[in-house]
Parts: C-alpha cells; sequence; structure tokens
C-alpha cells in the first residue's frame, strides 16, 4: 500500500529526486519535523505523535510541493484576510436553503446590505472617486488610454468595463447621424478604442483560470507592455483580496514608468495610478507584495471594504460587485463630464443623460437596486429550483443573452472554479459535459466573440512571453505551471469555443427534453420576446418544442403595470397554457430605472447579484457549499490552495469536536494546517489523471473525507475508498452523519 501510495503522490514531480536528497523522504517522522515547525504554535509531544501516526495512518509522504507550500509560500496563506472569513448572516446557508429555497436566497442578498453601508459612506466623501473620475477625462483629451486590469473576478470586471459599459455606449452614438459628427470633431472617431479592459491571461482566461499566472507579478508587467500602456496612461488596477501578484505587479510595472523620469513627482503619479481593493490594510500589511503598493505614496489606493463574502472567500459576489458599481460610476461621470463640454442638453438627452450626473447621488442609488433585486426573490427561487433540479436529473441547461451576453457569461464561466465544475465545453469535446452553456445572437464562433467583446480575440503570443517566463520566473513549479498554461492561452484558443446560436450548436448541442433553456435580456430586449423572427423568441420556441423548460429574465424599466401586460401577452404568444406537464414558463421581472445611465451600468449590476445569488444558490441546493463555507473550490493557484488547506483543517477539526464524535471516537487533538496540506496535495495527486472524475471531484471534500474516515475507521482509506464515500453521500450527509 505505500508503494502504491508513493507512486501516486510522485507521479508527474520532476523535482522528486532533488527533494529526496535534500530531505530525505524515507522517514515520515524526519518530514512531520519541518511541517511543525511551519505552524504558528508549537505543538506538545502528544500532538507529534498524533500526527506522525497521522500521515503514518492514510500512508502518506509529504510531497515535495507540499513542503514547498508551507516553507516557501507562507505570502499566500491568506486564511487572515477578511474576505477570507465566514460571514455571520450566512452561516447556516446550506441547511436553510435545503428547506427553504427563498429563505437561503435572501441570506445570500442580506449580505450586499454592507455594500449599501460602504457606499454611503463613499458618497459622503466622494473626493477620491472624483479625482479619478477627473483624470479619466484629461487622459482623454489628453490622447492617453484607459487601462483597466484585474485577475479572476476582477479580471472579468476589467473585460466588463470595456466591452459592457464603454464600447456599446460610443457605438450607439456612432450610429446617431446627429450627434457622431460632433463626438468625432471633440473626441476622435477612435474613442471606443481608447479604453482597454485586460485580465491576467488575456481574453482565454475569461472561461477559466490558467494555473500559474495569478502568482506571477511578471505577468502583469508583460501584459502591460504588450498591450502598449505607457507613462500619461490612466491605469486601474482591481484585485478583490488587495494581494493578487499579477495586479500588484501591474501597478508596480505602471509606477516604474514614471520614476524613470528625471522629474519624477509622486503627487502626479497617483493621479494615473490606482490600486483598487477589498481588505483592511492592517490586514493586508503582513504581505509584503500588498504593502509594498499600500505604502506607496506614488499610488491611489481605493479601500472597497465591506467585510466578508456571502460565501467565504467567494469575491466574485460583494468585493466584486462593489468594484465593478464604483468603478463604473467613475466612469459614467467623467463620460458625462465629456459630452457636456459640447453637446446642448437636448443632445444630452439624446446621448442618454437626463441630468448632471452626480457620483454621490449614484452611489446612493445603488441601494434602491438591491431593493428592486430583493423583492423578486419569490420568482427567483422556482427558477433556483427548477435549475437544480435539472442539473441533478443530469440535464443541461443553455443560457441566451445578446446585450447582457458579458453579465451572463462571467456568472456562467465563475461557477466552474467556485463549485469545482468543468469549465465551458469546447468544439472538440464529442458531446456535452458542462452543465451549463452560453449562446449570443451570432453566426460562428468568432462571430460570437466579436459580438461580446466588441473587439477581435486577444491572445498572448509565446514570443512575447515565453522567454521572460524562461529566464525570470526562479520558482520551479511556478514556471512550470505558467509555461503550460501559456500554451492554452494564445490566439488559437478562439477556435476552441463557440458561443454562437447557430446551426452547429444546435445539431451539436441543442435542447433535449428535461433541460433549461434562460433568456436574459436588458431593457429594451424584452420586446424581442414578442418578435417571432428574434433570436430571443426562436430560442424560447426551439426549448419549448423540444419539451425543455425556459426561464425568462428581464431586466427592464418598464414599470409594474406594464410589466404585467407584456407577461399577459407573453404568455398568450407562445401558448403556455398548452405546454405538456412538468413543462414550464418561468417569468423573472427586475424593474430597474434606466433613466440618466446610458452605460446601463444599474441594470447589469442588478442582474449580476441575481445570477451571482442564484447560481450559489443552485449549488448549495446541490451540496456543493458547506455551511457558507466553498468546500467545492478548486485549488488551482497558491491562494486557492491556501483556502482549500484551511477549509480541510476547519471541517476536519470542527468534526473532531463534535459530541457525538468524542462520544464514539474519544478526544483528539486537531489536525494541523502542514496536514491538512500534505493530504491536499496527495488528493490533488490522486485525482490529477482521472479525467471521469476529477473535472467535478473536489479535492477538498475528498481530503476531508479520507481523514476522518481513516480517524474512524482507525486504518487509512484509500483515495478510491474515500472517493465513493462522496459520490455516494456527498460531504454535507457525511458531515451531518459523524454527529
Amino acid at each position: 500500500m505505500e508503494k502504491q501510495v508513493k507512486e501516486i503522490m510522485t507521479k508527474n514531480q520532476p523535482g522528486f529526486k532533488l527533494f529526496r536528497l535534500a530531505v530525505g523522504l524515507a522517514l515520515i517522522p524526519t518530514i512531520l519535523v519541518v511541517l511543525m515547525a511551519a505552524q504558528e504554535t508549537p505543538r506538545q509531544e502528544t500532538a507529534k505523535s498524533q500526527s506522525a501516526s497521522l500521515l503514518e495512518l492514510l500512508g502518506i509522504e509529504v510531497s515535495p510541493e507540499s513542503l514547498d507550500y508551507l516553507q516557501n509560500k507562507t505570502q499566500f496563506q491568506l486564511h487572515t484576510l477578511l474576505t477570507e472569513q465566514r460571514h455571520p448572516k450566512t452561516w447556516n446557508l446550506s441547511e436553510k436553503i435545503k428547506t427553504d429555497t427563498a429563505a437561503g436566497l435572501h441570506l445570500l442578498f442580506s449580505v450586499d446590505e454592507d455594500i449599501v453601508a460602504k457606499l454611503e459612506e463613499l458618497a459622503s466623501s466622494p473626493e477620491i472617486l472624483e479625482q479619478l473620475s477627473s483624470e479619466i477625462k484629461k487622459t482623454i483629451l489628453g490622447g492617453h488610454k484607459i487601462y483597466f486590469y484585474g485577475c479572476g473576478a476582477t479580471g472579468r470586471l476589467a473585460k466588463q468595463m470595456e466591452s459592457t459599459f464603454w464600447r456599446p455606449f460610443w457605438s450607439s452614438l456612432q450610429a446617431d447621424k446627429e450627434l457622431w459628427p460632433k463626438v468625432e470633431k471633440n473626441l476622435g472617431a477612435g474613442i471606443g478604442e481608447k479604453l482597454i479592459g485586460e485580465m491576467t491571461g488575456g481574453d482565454r482566461a475569461l472561461i477559466s483560470s490558467l494555473e500559474g499566472f495569478e502568482d506571477l507579478q511578471l505577468i502583469g508587467r508583460l501584459q502591460l507592455k504588450d498591450r502598449g500602456i505607457e507613462k500619461g496612461d490612466l491605469v486601474i488596477a482591481v484585485t478583490e483580496g488587495g494581494e493578487t501578484s499579477s495586479v500588484i505587479g501591474t501597478i508596480l510595472a505602471a509606477l516604474d514608468d514614471w520614476r524613470q523620469q528625471s522629474d519624477y513627482s509622486p503627487a502626479e503619479s497617483r493621479k494615473k495610478l490606482y490600486f483598487v481593493y477589498n481588505n483592511p490594510d492592517d490586514k493586508l500589511r503582513p504581505f509584503e507584495r500588498s504593502r509594498q503598493v499600500i505604502d506607496e505614496p506614488g499610488i491611489t489606493k481605493i479601500n472597497l471594504t465591506t467585510g466578508p463574502m456571502a460565501i467565504t472567500g467567494s469575491t466574485r459576489m460583494q468585493a466584486t460587485t462593489i468594484e465593478t458599481y464604483v468603478l463604473g460610476v467613475a466612469l459614467q461621470a467623467a463620460v458625462y463630464d465629456l459630452l457636456h463640454d459640447f453637446l446642448n442638453s437636448k443632445e444630452l438627452l439624446k446621448a442618454g443623460f437626463n441630468r448632471p450626473y452626480s457620483i454621490p447621488d449614484n452611489l446612493k442609488a445603488f441601494a434602491p437596486v438591491l431593493t428592486r433585486v430583493k423583492q423578486a426573490v419569490p420568482a427567483i427561487a422556482p427558477w433556483t429550483d427548477l435549475e437544480s433540479s435539472t442539473y441533478r436529473q443530469r440535464h443541461f441547461s443553455t443560457y441566451f443573452a445578446g446585450k447582457a451576453m458579458i453579465t451572463v457569461f462571467i456568472d456562467s464561466t465563475e461557477r466552474s472554479p467556485t463549485f469545482r465544475l468543468y469549465p465551458l465545453d469546447t468544439v472538440e469535446l464529442p458531446e456535452r459535459r458542462c452543465w451549463i452553456q452560453v449562446w449570443t445572437p451570432a453566426a460562428n464562433g468568432r462571430e460570437a466573440w466579436l459580438s461580446f467583446l466588441g473587439r477581435p480575440f486577444r491572445g498572448l503570443s509565446e514570443g512575447i512571453y515565453r522567454q521572460p517566463f524562461e529566464e525570470q520566473i526562479d520558482d520551479p513549479y511556478l514556471k512550470q505551471a505558467a509555461l503550460e498554461s501559456l500554451k492554452r492561452a494564445g490566439q488559437n484558443q478562439q477556435d476552441l469555443y463557440d458561443f454562437s446560436f447557430s446551426e452547429y450548436n444546435l445539431e451539436k448541442r441543442g435542447p433535449k427534453p428535461g433541460d433549461l433553456g434562460v433568456v436574459v435580456s436588458l431593457s429594451p430586449e424584452e420586446n424581442e420576446l414578442l418578435d417571432a423572427s428574434s433570436p430571443s423568441s426562436r430560442f424560447v420556441r426551439l426549448f419549448s418544442g423540444s419539451k425543455a423548460s425556459v426561464v425568462t429574465v428581464n431586466v427592464t424599466g418598464l414599470e409594474q403595470k406594464q410589466i404585467a401586460e407584456t407577461q399577459k401577452k407573453i404568455d398568450s404568444f407562445y401558448q403556455t397554457k398548452n405546454w405538456p406537464a412538468g413543462q414550464k414558463l418561468l417569468p423573472i421581472w427586475l424593474p430597474v430605472d434606466s433613466t440618466n445611465d446610458p452605460l446601463q451600468l444599474k441594470q447589469n449590476m442588478a442582474l449580476k447579484m441575481a445570477l451571482n445569488a442564484h447560481s450559489t444558490a443552485v449549488m448549495a441546493k446541490l451540496g456543493r457549499v458547506i455551511g457558507n463555507t466553498m468546500t467545492n473550490v478548486s485549488p488551482s493557484n497558491l491562494k486557492l490552495i491556501g483556502r482549500a488547506t484551511y477549509l480541510i483543517q476547519s471541517h476536519v477539526n470542527d468534526g473532531l469536536k463534535k459530541p457525538g464524535w468524542i462520544k464514539k471516537y474519544g478526544r483528539r487533538e486537531p489536525i494541523s494546517y502542514g496536514e491538512a496540506n500534505a493530504v491536499l496535495f496527495d488528493s490533488i495527486a490522486y485525482l490529477k489523471d482521472k479525467e471521469k472524475v476529477a473535472g467535478q471531484t473536489a479535492e477538498v471534500a475528498l481530503s476531508i473525507i479520507r481523514i476522518l474516515e481513516s480517524l474512524r475507521q482507525k486504518r487509512g482509506i484509500t483515495g478510491e475508498e474515500a472517493l465513493v464515500i462522496l459520490e455516494q453521500q456527498g460531504l454535507a450527509d457525511y458531515l451531518a452523519g459523524i454527529d
């Protein structure tokens, strides 16, 4: 058994022989001495012996990667950050939502109230945002560019700034024969190209993470140069936690461009360099890379801390919501000020501004948007039940969107790393594997990319990135991961994905009985549901004709009376009364005022919050959330490895403290962070080559069950045995059963 475990642990690990020479893997207790040293508090002799017996019991030798993580990656062990803590409002989410979906959704939305409180605070002191907005205007008028950069959820935020807000707005003005000549004269014909939204890994990273990239300051520096950003351009680097290496590398590289000037002045550079984040400064200071930015006078810091996330560590929710809204308000204020210089009030109204755009007023306007979303919970809950039931019965969903494509796409792709699901399918797969797919009106894959990005796909060129990766990355694990990910970040990646509502996709991945179709509309797209020739209408009829259920999500400027009248017409149009039993058309209406909001910021934020809560609730109902913890997180970077380790340690130790456990099996010392990390890396290695189960099997859940079940049975159960328990019971039921 020990030999088999060792083979699994060391498979595809080139540093293993060197590690044996350096630390001697032959004796597990020897390695445990190192593990103990990595802990925050010394362990007593009894704890040491129990620790030794735990890994011996499991037949685990500590892998080189685990030892390296514990010794050399302490700067990525982030469980002390506020965003990594459990929010008291959602502590019991997974239990509550089992029996009351609406109550679970209300718990999730209650955490968004923390955003309202922070925005009220900002509205009372808006100077920093007014400075940002003013500098956006000055930068554009000076012929320079605006560069938003982020990673993961904030990278998708950056893409949204460009492809949802900036480009569509200027395209709409370009179509206006009265307004465009004035815009072109004053701002230039290329105004739509002046804002660049970039994320770590480029456009390919919209779909799924590229391992190794996030942990490198180098890639942020390289992408800054690759996109042609230079001194004088305005750089907004956005990180949910305030510690993302690639984002920090970006802002420091931009600062270096300023420092190279003989007349460098921090007072001048900080007008053009912004670092936006969501953790208290005192929590970030222990991390050197964060401290380097926080203490830098040449960078303006915008701290948007709201508190813990609704799901522990799930910064795609409140952290990214407030960042998107705040930066969107500053951007829209700059757009208004740019146009106000040369358009009269009538022309401004035509452009979408019916009054001056006030930053404080619009920060306060978030609260009624949240209220509207919360009022829709009675309609959202049946959608959540329907979608979770669809997946439970091994069926699939297809989301369809036009103007809302980026917002829908973001939520869909973020489900994969958050809840350990297969990423979006490539065209090479013979049949569907990912639970969800996203379509937009387009004739083919290339057109789909162009449609929702508003520009051609941008990949990373190996000619620019490979040599710096090979020569400037010292860490062997990060270098290997980055070079492998670079192969999956190039221009060719666009042809692996097809999001078009086309004959190709209808034939290959069209709806089947029991599937679910979701049409998402932003005002005034709801009218297309009543146009038989529109893509939205064709989508509804396609799914209804295939005996699949349909959900329509309409974010609209209509009043309640108009909504009722429109829905009555829709029901009649599709003859829903004649649909077979069990087949549904569920309408969700989110009435959000769009006046004086031509970028449609508020409608997109309402949709984002609704989608985030809905998709989280779906996964909670499917057992992929325990309490309010992200137990199905994918440990795909150093930060997430740390989160996964901490979750294993926390849930195992919670189990060991339960009265039922103590009564049956006695008291036991808590397991250490180092032990949890060793088991995590063992689970990663075990699942690595198991394609049929690895895609949706959480290493965290597997590790928790393996540890507790081994201690319960007083023998080391194998990965195979733990996997059987996980597949048959699920982590939630297993943990409930040990008390």
